[in-house]
């Protein structure tokens, strides 16, 4: 989180648009040095909140256009309002995928540098596995993976009753047909992406309807693409309900990831994009969850299970995405789930 003079400093430059840090520093009521203020501006550069421009004295400070989408947002306070309360985008933001995503690296370099110590740690663990304990490892985070991608979206399968459904086809009692064949279609779909490894490379739209169409495989749903309008229980935020700006947000998505050069990068980008656009009647989130792994798994990266985040928290930095455009929630339990996994799993 910011602190009070972090804060105040950008809230200065966002009402001066541009400014000096001699400018900032006499322009603050903050009782702090010249050299504290110059600290700052160079730790808020490197988060991406501001951008510099010119060089040596002439140096301006200005609101970055990523930041609305990297600011530190309280979420505490945020959800203390109700629905109706918040002031939010209630619509897609098309400017979002081709215009700041297209320019910006969502992660810091010391993100970026945490990701990397844990990709390597993982190189070096799973070296020290044979081929049949890599499989077993592998095995345990796809039940782990299909159980809370399950969760999430309601189902009421325990994680034992998840693995004896996965394992030995054996449904638990008290709970529904449509729970069982969500949970295996999960596994489906991962074992899928585990045989077929560059399947999403170069990522196209109609590989994600495929992906999709594993996820919802005799439960009664649409495939493809909606046609119709499609309500989000919690937000006043509304999905486009056009075919045809449904597909050209998905084409720029497809763009996007496949210009990226960060893995990291695309993965995130595809967990809260699918999800934001909402392509399909059904099963956005579940979709978007595979198909992220799909990314990481074809470029030799740890999956993520996703085990230990708590459904509701997850909800909850969606919605800040879908009403804010802001991304830092859902980044830090991208981080926080990707190091859980490497230490859990291999």
């Amino acid at each position: 989180m910011l602190d009070f003079r972090e804060i105040e400093i950008l809230d200065f430059i966002k009402h001066n648009q541009e400014c000096t840090s001699k400018e900032a520093h006499e322009g603050i009521n903050a009782q702090i040095s010249y050299a504290t203020v110059k600290r700052i501006l160079t730790k808020l550069t490197s988060e991406k909140l501001l951008l510099k421009k010119g060089q040596g004295k002439g140096t301006k400070y200005i609101i970055s256009p990523a930041y609305e989408l990297l600011q530190p947002i309280d979420l505490d306070n945020y959800y203390e309002k109700e629905i109706d309360e918040r002031i939010i985008k209630e619509e897609f933001n098309f400017n979002l995928i081709p215009e700041t995503l297209s320019k910006i690296s969502v992660f810091t370099e010391n993100e970026l540098e945490k990701l990397a110590a844990l990709q390597n740690l993982f190189k070096k663990n799973i070296s020290l596995l044979t081929e049949s304990e890599y499989k077993k490892e592998l095995e345990r985070l796809a039940i782990d993976l299909s159980w809370k991608s399950s969760q999430i979206e309601g189902n009421t399968y325990t994680l034992l009753e998840t693995e004896r459904l996965l394992k030995e086809r054996e449904t638990a009692s008290g709970r529904t047909k449509e729970e069982a064949i969500m949970l295996l279609n999960h596994k489906e779909a991962i074992d899928f992406i585990i045989d077929n490894p560059d399947y999403l490379v170069p990522l196209t739209i109609s590989k994600i309807e495929d992906i999709h169409s594993i996820l919802i495989k005799e439960l009664m749903l649409e495939r493809n693409i909606r046609k119709r309008r499609v309500g989000i229980l919690g937000t006043n935020y509304r999905p486009m309900d056009n075919e045809f700006q449904i597909i050209e947000a998905l084409s720029n998505m497809c763009d996007l990831v496949n210009k990226k050069e960060n893995i990291f990068e695309k993965a995130l980008l595809l967990l809260v994009l699918i999800s934001y656009i909402q392509p399909f009647a059904d099963g956005n989130k579940r979709t978007a969850r595979i198909v992220s792994n799909a990314i990481l798994m074809n470029n030799k990266y740890c999956p993520i299970s996703f085990r230990t985040i708590d459904s509701i928290e997850y909800k909850k930095a969606m919605l800040l995405f879908y009403e804010q455009n802001n991304i830092t929630r859902f980044k830090e339990i991208f981080i926080n789930q990707f190091e859980f996994a490497v230490k859990t799993y291999f």
